[in-house]
């Protein structure tokens, strides 16, 4: 008998990962859209900040899928995958780089905190969108 493994309430491992995956799409995109009119808009300073904060909400996703790949392995006791340690690490120096990056970015671009501000809640804003679209179909 073979059960699929859930994340979730009625949410695969593998419908969470699908989930991840268009979240860090859709993070890009919007990024991407809004980036090019904010630089028309306002000017390369802000479009530079929004930019910044896409890539590190669209980065911080990626980390937190291969975080709750970990989790999952680890709750249904499977084997760990050899770079358990290497995701943790890598983790956690996520966090130091990209405070540095969004220390630096304020420092040279000097463009709205807002901007940046808009960039990182992206993700937030991506992740949610996907998890209702996955709730309503």
């Amino acid at each position: 008998m073979t059960e699929e493994t859930q994340s979730g309430p009625g949410l695969s491992d593998e419908a969470l990962a699908a989930l991840l995956k268009q979240a860090i799409r859709d993070t890009l995109i919007l990024g991407a859209i809004s980036s090019l009119a904010l630089l028309v808009a306002s000017g390369w300073r802000n479009a530079a900040m929004l930019a910044t904060g896409a890539a590190i909400s669209a980065a911080s996703i990626l980390e937190w899928q291969r975080l709750i790949r970990l989790i999952n392995a680890r709750l249904d006791k499977q084997k760990l995958p050899r770079s358990a340690a290497v995701v943790v690490l890598f983790f956690m120096l996520r966090l130091f780089i990209f405070a540095a990056a969004i220390y630096g970015s304020l420092k040279c671009f000097q463009g709205s905190v807002v901007a940046l501000l808009c960039g990182l809640g992206l993700a937030v804003l991506a992740t949610t969108w996907g998890a209702l679209r996955l709730l309503k179909g």
